[in-house]
């Protein structure tokens, strides 16, 4: 059986080698039929305590590895409300710095 995968965001990394991820998902309310949010809190290793609070990280089920920690941190995907826009330097910009103003009377 495959191990779990979920991407979720660090809310707490106040703790040695372990942070608090909260993984959203979106489910259908079985008598209204309206999608709402579900938010779960979990806890996973972090090893070299790279994560930081506001991180998107993707974590991977694991064996017990203490009372409530039984998710590893598999990679770090970026930062909440980083920007995903890519700036390339090759891409002439044209800048017209003639300005022209005529006065007609």
């Amino acid at each position: 059986m495959p191990k779990k995968v979920f991407v979720g965001e660090v809310i707490s990394d106040k703790m040695d080698k372990t942070v608090t991820v909260a993984v959203t998902r979106i489910v259908m309310h079985p008598r209204y039929k309206k999608y709402i949010k579900r938010t779960t809190k979990l806890k996973a290793h972090d090893e070299d305590n790279s994560c930081k609070v506001g991180d998107i990280v993707k974590i991977i089920e694991s064996r017990p590895l203490s009372k409530t920690k039984r998710w590893v941190v598999l990679e770090k995907i970026g930062r909440k409300g980083a920007p995903r826009i890519e700036v390339k330097d090759d891409i002439p910009i044209d800048i017209d710095t003639s300005t022209e103003t005529e006065k007609t009377e």
